[in-house]
């Protein structure tokens, strides 16, 4: 569906909002920053892929042909950002006694069913790190005049690009402060290309260059991906906040050497703000994290935490508390519920139009993605008893196509997710409320007070008299 209202989008780079204009208009070319498959992926890892999925959903319905590209990080990344400490897949295949391809398959595996739980579109090409060691060695050597060597391998003189750091900001040695110093690197914002492996050092992974044995740096290979796979320069690149400080900066600092021009490789930079949690278990470095499947053993459908993001724009921080993602299951279960309604009742006359809902929603979605004012427009349609049920239902596609939230298929039962820690079967919670519905009707209040402390000693709330026509909800 082609619609009227140019999009702007805001992009780091100028922060600024800028009409998007597509390079060809055949096909806009995207690349999001994936994930590193040491771990399994945070809560706030997978914002970044809900936003780039809701860019690309707003693209698509806009009426534009797209190609989009994920990497996979299997090898390079180290426990910093920048050029200190281990590689974060090393560590982890020797903390688990595996082989780190076995510790990459697993977590990738793991990203990718995170991915499907959550509705986001797959991208048009998975793209693997280590599937690009020629293509990075290459690379390297094109841009090996703006490097030098030192004892721990190739490293890239930043000194030698124009305006080095302005997508972070960062023109001075304290905007960098979280790079770590290496020795022997001439500026403290320099950042390996390839790092040799010390001496009497055997990784897992680790190739021949002319640099000496050893592994590509992390920002390396997402240059060498995006602009193998998308053309040089290409539409949009994507990736969380933390990465424009450091990433993003190193990698148009390659991508200006690659092409021997001032150009960033991608015409426009969008990055996500961060999910915050107050308790500090956003960052895997404690050992116990918030992940997907954490919500989902507390009883969340996924789709609930796919909401509360709508709920805010991405640039703006959100915090994550539990309350917050049960208002957003509320706002899911009674928006599942109205469709349900509406099915029923397709036959209804209509004395309305949907064509301003549309209209609010391309408006809201073309003004950078503002998501949040399109769930206010899906309300009041869903709402509008003017529009005859059929209508309501056919705008409603054009609402799921761009948020993604599946509701024209989505069943209230979908949305009752068990905790792990329940003790109960559906069938024995039913069986138990049908026993306590016939205790009440006979007026036995001991009985059916005793079969609601007896559910709620098993995580079974019961909700009497809730508006949603629920019998009960499991508890955390």
């Amino acid at each position: 569906m082609t619609n009227a209202t140019p999009i702007a989008l805001y992009n780091s780079l100028s922060r600024s909002l800028e009409v998007f204009e597509p390079i060809d208009p055949a096909l806009v070319r995207l690349y999001t920053c994936g994930p590193t498959v040491y771990n399994y992926q945070h809560i706030g890892n997978m914002r970044a892929f809900l936003f780039a999925d809701t860019l690309g959903r707003v693209l698509r319905w806009k009426g534009y042909l797209t190609k989009h590209i994920i990497n996979i990080t299997d090898v390079g990344h180290l426990t910093s950002d920048a050029d200190a400490g281990d590689d974060k897949m090393e560590k982890a295949a020797a903390a688990q006694a595996k082989s780190i391809w076995d510790i990459a398959a697993h977590y990738t595996d793991a990203f990718k069913a995170d991915v499907a739980r959550l509705n986001i579109e797959p991208p048009a090409e998975w793209t693997v790190a280590t599937d690009h060691i020629p293509q990075m060695i290459d690379f390297a050597k094109r841009i090996e005049a703006n490097c030098y060597e030192i004892n721990g391998g190739l490293y890239f003189d930043t000194s030698k690009v124009p305006n080095y750091g302005a997508l972070a900001r960062s023109a001075t040695d304290e905007g960098e402060s979280r790079i770590d110093p290496v020795s022997d690197k001439r500026h403290p914002q320099d950042f390996a290309i390839w790092r040799k492996s010390a001496p009497g050092e055997h990784r897992q992974m680790e190739w021949d260059s002319p640099w000496g044995r050893g592994a590509p740096g992390w920002h390396l290979e997402c240059s060498v991906m995006s602009l193998q796979h998308l053309g040089h320069p290409f539409d949009i690149h994507t990736g969380g906040i933390d990465h424009r400080e450091i990433h993003h900066p190193n990698e148009i600092a390659q991508n200006q050497a690659f092409c021997r021009c001032a150009d960033s490789g991608a015409r426009i930079w969008m990055h996500n703000n961060f999910l915050v949690e107050r308790g500090g278990k956003m960052s895997k470095s404690t050992g116990e994290f918030l992940r997907l499947q954490v919500l989902v053993d507390a009883g969340f459908h996924p789709l609930a935490y796919r909401l509360m993001c709508l709920q805010a724009h991405y640039r703006s921080e959100l915090e994550f508390t539990w309350d917050n993602l049960a208002a957003a299951l509320v706002r899911l279960k009674r928006l599942a519920i109205t469709v349900a309604q509406l099915r029923d009742r397709t036959d209804a006359p209509s004395a309305g139009s949907p064509l301003a809902y549309r209209e609010r929603l391309d408006e809201a979605v073309s003004d950078d993605l503002n998501t949040a004012k399109a769930l206010v427009a899906l309300d009041e349609l869903l709402a509008d008893k003017k529009i005859s049920p059929g209508d309501r239902l056919a705008a409603l596609a054009d609402f799921d196509a761009v948020l993604g939230l599946g509701l024209a298929t989505l069943m209230r039962e979908d949305l009752r997710v068990r905790p792990v820690a329940a003790t109960l079967t559906d069938a024995e919670i039913a069986a138990r409320l049908a026993d306590r519905r016939e205790a009440r009707a006979a007026k036995d209040f001991a009985t059916s007070d005793a079969i609601r402390d007896e559910l709620a000693g098993a995580g079974v709330e019961v909700m009497d008299g809730d508006p949603l026509g629920w019998d009960w909800k499991p508890t955390l």
